[in-house]
């Protein structure tokens, strides 16, 4: 069988393999987003109650495999009562252990604010929530983007393990892609281009939020200026007009 024959034949479920391994790239990115988010202020957080759950949770998480935390969640889990489908356990275990990874790059950026900030906010009297909201974050989002970026597209190639409790994401197919042609066309041609391909637009979308967010901070080109495609020239001071008689 030629390989454009097997695509043919595979094409369709190599396109749901496809689109699933973008839901959960895209689903479980941003939930473990907002993950990382609370537990990385519960983490840099002066109060006890708040900081020892979240150094517990983000410990937990990052310690453990995320093949074993698939596995306890779908198999050993429903022992005990609670029982849940293979995408909530997907989406579930990839946002809780990626975002406790998150979690330590939001709590370095916010620790990364210059030291005058935070006194600043104290001189005046501001709540945690405000100076969080108003002053720090804004700071530490430019600062966490890069390492957020890099999560996510761990999360992106570590969304195929999930085929392990029976979901047949892109990886999956490619494997049965490679039973009617080779290993080397299945996975090092097709699932190569794929993922890059995917990992590449999350990344320049990224990079485009971090030049948005570098800008407000007066540290970069305007976003508009980023996506122009002719560069923005340089303006060179114009020369003196000679006034009559300036010899004189």
């Amino acid at each position: 069988m030629s390989y454009l024959d097997a695509l043919s034949m595979h094409g369709p479920r190599l396109w749901d393999g496809f689109l699933l391994t973008l839901q959960l790239t895209l689903v479980s990115g941003l939930l473990a987003f907002v993950v990382a988010v609370v537990l990385g202020l519960m983490a840099g957080s002066t109060k006890k109650i708040a900081r020892i759950p979240a150094r517990i949770i983000i410990e937990f998480f990052r310690g453990t495999s995320l093949l074993v935390q698939l596995m306890w969640l779908f198999y050993v889990l429903p022992l005990f009562g609670p029982s849940l489908g293979a995408m909530s356990v997907a989406i579930f275990a990839l946002t809780l252990n990626y975002g406790a990874y998150g979690a330590e790059a939001v709590r370095a950026s916010l620790t990364s604010v210059p030291q005058g900030q935070w006194e600043a906010t104290v001189a005046l009297s501001m709540s945690w929530p405000h100076k969080i909201r108003r002053v720090i974050f804004p700071q530490a989002w430019a600062l966490m983007l890069p390492s957020l970026t890099n999560l996510w597209v761990h999360l992106l190639k570590g969304s195929s393990i999930v085929y392990i409790i029976g979901m047949s994401e892109f990886t999956f197919e490619l494997l049965q892609l490679r039973r009617t042609t080779d290993w080397f066309f299945a996975l090092a041609v097709v699932g190569l281009i794929v993922y890059f391909l995917i990992a590449l637009i999350l990344t320049q979308l990224m990079r485009l939020l971090e030049a948005r967010a570098k800008h407000k901070l007066g540290l970069g080109p305007s976003l508009k200026e980023v996506l122009s495609p002719v560069p923005k020239a340089q303006q060179t001071p114009a020369e003196p007009t000679p006034t009559a008689g300036g010899g004189r």
